[in-house]
């Protein structure tokens, strides 16, 4: 197993990892739309989206792979009625490649956020 860390996306806030490499496949924990730059959440259902997105790009990079290796995706919302903003955003990422994929509103998720992404990938 090795942990993987970088500065490219934001800090953990508790006792977990960016992402675990495990033989092929690379478990990244779930990001939300903070800016690793300033450190806060950026504004908005597309702007989230897109840091959250970029966000696991870096880590996925970090560990070798990137998302168009990404086999599961798991994304939370804390507002279903945002499914369609972020789906938009989500598909400018996922355009050829389309990873198996689930997609629910959850009570609340962290720091106020609107919008929490997981990915599965292979190296």
């Amino acid at each position: 197993m090795k942990y993987i860390h970088t500065e490219k996306a934001p800090k953990v806030v508790g006792p977990y990892s960016q992402a675990i490499v495990s033989g092929d496949l690379i478990f990244c924990s779930g990001q939300i739309g903070i800016d690793p730059a300033s450190g806060k959440l950026v504004e908005g259902i597309e702007n989230q989206t897109k840091q959250v997105l970029e966000n696991l790009k870096a880590v996925l990079e970090e560990a070798g792979s990137s998302l168009n290796k990404s086999v599961k995706c798991t994304v939370y919302l804390s507002d279903i009625k945002d499914f369609a903003t972020m789906n938009e955003i989500y598909g400018q990422y996922f355009s050829d490649h389309k990873p198996a994929r689930a997609a629910f509103a959850v009570a609340a998720l962290p720091i106020g956020a609107l919008v929490e992404i997981e990915v599965i990938a292979v190296k």
